[in-house]
């Protein structure tokens, strides 16, 4: 089985990376590559070509805006990529234990997916009620009907 190699975003912690790394996935921080002053235009070549799962939490920088994914952002005009999961936090600042969580639940489901996120958007947002997920085919397949998506729906944390 081909398991995804995941990067991740430089405004979000290298514990993620060492969670990846420890649930099987070849893994990386920007910082471990020595990439993490690169601007979002720059890292498109090496996320794309490096076949890299993408992890951050500047989704409109990549997925292009929360209403027409893909219309513009750094993944426009992509067809074809090894995923990207964009982890959203709490208004209040998104601490690296809910990092850490929100991002434990993307690596669930792409575990789900046999590991590999291929055209999959993914994105895990804190909510007051919960968290949200969602699972996209990323660009849309123009053939699969509205209720075809992968998952949508919300999980309740244990303190609540």
């Amino acid at each position: 089985m081909s398991r995804a190699r995941v990067l991740i975003d430089a405004c979000l912690t290298v514990e993620l990376a060492w969670l990846a790394h420890e649930r099987g996935y070849e893994a990386y921080h920007l910082r471990d590559i020595s990439k993490e002053r690169l601007l979002d235009g720059q890292l498109k070549p090496i996320i794309i070509e490096g076949g890299y799962c993408f992890v951050t939490r500047n989704a409109e920088d990549f997925r292009g805006p929360a209403l027409a994914p893909g219309n513009a952002g750094e993944y426009a005009g992509v067809d074809l990529h090894a995923g990207l999961v964009c982890i959203h936090g709490p208004p209040r600042g998104f601490r690296k234990e809910e990092q850490l969580e929100a991002f434990s639940i993307a690596l669930d489901l792409i575990d789900a997916a046999n590991g590999d996120p291929v055209n999959l958007l993914i994105e895990v947002t804190w909510t007051p009620d919960g968290i949200d997920v969602d699972v996209v085919d990323f660009p849309k397949d123009p053939a699969a009907k509205p209720d075809d998506s992968f998952a949508n729906y919300v999980l309740r944390r244990a303190d609540d």
